[in-house]
């Protein structure tokens, strides 16, 4: 299954002033198009162009550390860009969702405190994660392009932190974009529909 750059959900304007046309522009169009491009040659060449892009993930951690990069990014990124929306963040959660925060992970409050201090603290580039695991929520983080399903997890929610995705819009303060994306950009009902196909 060839990778294909989605089109944004959103128009590039959208999510201003939390994350703007210009970080967009590059972070779509350009980041993420390398890690599609990248990812078809080298699901290519290592005989994987058929499988479905979780199975190249999976496959080629930990044994093919280029094409698990670009197809490990091309995963998150496919569903970062559905994990925000204009207008969206708060405190507002479906029911099961905030339900199921309330008793993993201890309330919202305590949820974003604890999802914000993972995302801080990721040395160098990576991602902080909501996941399902053994059918309750965990909180993570992991390195570059690694993602919770290379660890027995179904990822629900997740913010990149690498540099490109808030440099322009925030310098170096990576906690206030990571407080601006938890209080005014998470796609909840994007988390709801993810939270609901991993706990089937």
């Amino acid at each position: 299954m060839a990778f294909e750059l989605p089109a944004l959900p959103y128009d590039y304007d959208a999510l201003a002033p939390f994350m703007s046309r210009e970080t967009l522009e590059y972070h779509h169009d350009k980041h993420h198009q390398a890690y599609v491009t990248n990812g078809n040659k080298l699901a290519e060449e290592a005989g994987m162009a058929n499988l479905s892009l979780e199975e190249v993930v999976v496959q080629s951690f930990g044994k093919n550390a280029g094409l698990f990069n670009n197809a490990g990014q091309h995963y998150n990124h496919i569903h970062f860009w559905k994990w925000m929306k204009k207008g969206g963040g708060g405190t507002k959660l479906p029911g099961k969702l905030e339900a199921a925060i309330a008793s993993d992970l201890g309330g919202f409050d305590k949820f974003k405190a604890d999802f914000v201090a993972a995302g801080t603290t990721q040395f160098g580039s990576g991602w902080a994660w909501l996941s399902v695991k053994n059918g309750k929520l965990e909180i993570s983080k992991t390195p570059n392009g690694e993602n919770p399903l290379v660890h027995g997890a179904k990822p629900i929610l997740g913010v990149d932190v690498w540099e490109h995705s808030y440099y322009i819009d925030y310098r170096n303060a990576r906690p206030k974009y990571l407080e601006a994306f938890v209080d005014s950009l998470i796609n909840w009902d994007y988390v709801l529909e993810m939270y609901e196909a991993a706990t089937k």
